[in-house]
């Protein structure tokens, strides 16, 4: 058996008045997807519980089968597996954001898609003057554009001031809001907010943001920490589902969740985690994947990034493009490997009024052998509720999947 699993990250949303009352998944032209709901299953999933933050993190871990009140322990540990950081039982890490403030409004949580050169400049400079006195507990760990970590090393003789009670926001929930109140509070928290204050000093007139300015792009004026937890510790998706399966993704996220579930990672150029992503480059390493492994993963961030930029447009071009160079080229190839499954869906909402992810059902459709087909002709949020199948929890969907 074969298996495909694609996600268009948070494409789900709502209707939208400027669509004619559609959804972004209803307006596009969406004819590979179509012909896998018409030919298989369709549902409703939950992967975001009320009692966590509507995030990437928490619906991801849901989507591959893993209870996130078992499994989870924040994301920025998330994303230091996927940089082969490994976390002892002291140790906690930070998600560190480089993003736009002014006005105390969150302007951009991305500081304008800053390169990732730039922010190793900005965040040598904060290391230099931030960290010198913490102890040396304490580092900054570039990752990807305005993506990175601070990680914080403790020991028997010095636990860390954080704690599962330490509570942040997430930068990309306060686009266009105040941040006033949304600074990480509980154990910790001083500290914390000290690192983020101290870096809009650092960055304000650093020669990265000079020359920002100075072409016209947003500067980075702060760092922003959240997400932070400590060491997570999960089974592999093998020994869970007895399959072997592999990720393609462009999003420290999805590569960290992929190392904790003993996948490999297949780096694509030219894939990019934004709008401007080769599609067809990550469909055709995906049918390339097939031939070595059980279950090919691709992840496509796209369509969540124009719902960041409220661009309901740019959504349905990104799905558009998921269908043509990814979902139509795979559903084609798994045919020629007899038994087979694909399952398309997204992790979480995100909708393009609020600019923000939300907790809610998302649309999923998987077809293949062994799945009867329902009277759905059409992926989307509408036909997925009409379909009546829901998995309230979000982790059980991989035992519906997976044959076992």
């Amino acid at each position: 058996m074969k298996y495909v699993i694609v996600i268009p990250d948070g494409c789900a949303d709502e209707p939208i008045e400027a669509l004619g009352g559609k959804t972004p998944l209803q307006a596009a032209a969406l004819p590979a997807m179509d012909r896998v709901a018409a030919s298989g299953a369709s549902a409703l999933s939950n992967n975001t519980p009320a009692h966590f933050p509507a995030g990437s993190e928490v619906a991801n871990l849901c989507l591959f089968g893993y209870d996130p009140d078992q499994y989870f322990t924040g994301r920025a540990p998330l994303e230091a597996a996927a940089s082969g950081i490994t976390l002892g039982k002291h140790d906690f890490a930070v998600r560190c954001n480089l993003v736009t403030i002014e006005d105390q409004i969150m302007v951009d949580f991305t500081a304008d898609h800053i390169s990732t050169e730039e922010s190793r400049q900005l965040l040598a400079a904060a290391g230099e003057a931030l960290l010198g006195s913490e102890g040396g507990r304490f580092e900054f760990v570039p990752g990807v554009s305005y993506r990175n970590l601070l990680i914080y090393r403790g020991d028997e003789n010095t636990p860390p001031p954080f704690s599962s009670e330490t509570r942040s926001t997430a930068p990309h929930d306060l686009t266009d809001l105040s941040v006033t109140d949304d600074f990480p509070r509980g154990p910790g928290s001083d500290l914390l907010v000290r690192l983020m204050n101290g870096s809009a000093d650092v960055f304000a007139d650093h020669p990265v943001n000079q020359a920002r300015r100075a072409a016209g792009k947003r500067p980075a004026t702060h760092v922003w920490l959240w997400g932070l937890g400590g060491a997570p510790s999960m089974p592999t998706f093998e020994e869970r589902f007895g399959v072997r399966g592999t990720m393609i993704t462009a999003v420290d996220l999805l590569r960290g969740i992929a190392a904790l579930a003993g996948w490999p990672r297949i780096e694509v150029e030219g894939a990019t985690g934004y709008l401007d992503t080769d599609y067809a480059a990550k469909g055709a390493a995906a049918i390339q994947a097939l031939q070595q492994y059980d279950l090919v993963c691709v992840h496509i961030e796209a369509p969540d990034e124009a719902s960041h930029e409220g661009r309901h447009d740019a959504k349905i071009e990104a799905l558009e493009q998921i269908d043509r160079h990814i979902v139509g080229p795979l559903a084609e190839a798994l045919a020629g490997y007899g038994d087979h499954r694909i399952l398309v869906t997204p992790d979480h909402p995100t909708f393009c009024s609020t600019k923000k992810h939300t907790h809610g059902m998302v649309p999923l459709v998987m077809a293949g052998t062994g799945i009867e087909s329902d009277s759905q002709t059409t992926y989307d949020e509408i036909a997925a509720a009409a379909s009546g199948r829901r998995f309230d929890h979000g982790w059980d969907l991989m035992d519906a999947f997976i044959c076992r």
